[in-house]
């Protein structure tokens, strides 16, 4: 395990001509974000999870996520034989697309077949992986902002999962939604999280080495709750 969590409106962008392709199909370079809201007072809150797992690839290969390009810190590592932009935003999360659209282009990647989103989903437990291919916002305002800039929803997405494990303090979590994900994590919920955001990483890395469905079969276990 990686160092502990407790010691105006862009245009759409074009789809790329190559389609039905998924992250470890080609040898081109990958990105993966993940999203949060910069400023140390978001660090360790749940809508920064996303910004967490990237710090967390980032650590697992000594590398530091502190280049400025495209309204955004990056890196890049290998994973899988991939050269990879790790990348987390710097626009506040109902901007990230904006950000994201830009590091698509500046990078020429292909957001169905070489974009992976890391974000916080309140839908489930805290310490749960999920790997999705597309789909809506659900109502998180990162997605929302990055399917609008890009003009599509099909992409792909790791959702880390943020809700309390008792019912009735997740229901609680999800009514008033916008105060939890801002309040700082516990520091026993930090000691589940750490174990998510590792789980995060490898998901990643599975992705890219064995393709989508292996880590789909892998991550998003019927025990764990709905898909």
């Amino acid at each position: 395990m990686a160092e502990s969590l407790l010691s105006e409106s862009p245009e759409p962008i074009t789809q790329s001509s190559r389609s039905g392709a998924e992250p470890g199909a080609a040898a081109g370079k990958v990105l993966v974000v993940g999203l949060g809201n910069p400023g140390i007072e978001y660090q360790f809150t749940p809508h920064n999870a996303g910004f967490l797992a990237i710090d967390r690839i980032a650590g697992e290969r000594g590398a530091v996520v502190g280049n400025r390009r495209c309204r955004a810190l990056t890196a890049t590592v290998k994973i899988a034989g991939r050269d990879v932009v790790l990348a987390k935003p710097e626009t506040f999360m109902n901007l990230s697309g904006v950000a994201v659209q830009a590091l698509v282009r500046e990078h020429e990647v292909d957001p169905k077949r070489d974009l992976i989103v890391l974000y916080d989903e309140i839908a489930f437990s805290l310490g749960t992986v999920r790997v999705k291919e597309r789909g809506s916002s659900g109502g998180h305002n990162g997605v929302k902002s990055i399917s609008g800039a890009l003009g599509t929803e099909e992409w792909l997405r790791i959702r880390i999962g943020i809700a309390p494990e008792l019912p009735a303090a997740a229901d609680s979590a999800r009514r008033q939604r916008k105060h939890y994900v801002l309040a700082p994590f516990r520091k026993a919920q930090l000691a589940v999280l750490d174990g998510a955001l590792d789980a995060a990483a490898r998901a990643v890395e599975m992705i890219l080495a064995q393709g989508v469905g292996a880590a789909m079969n892998e991550f998003n276990k019927r025990e764990n709750g709905p898909v």
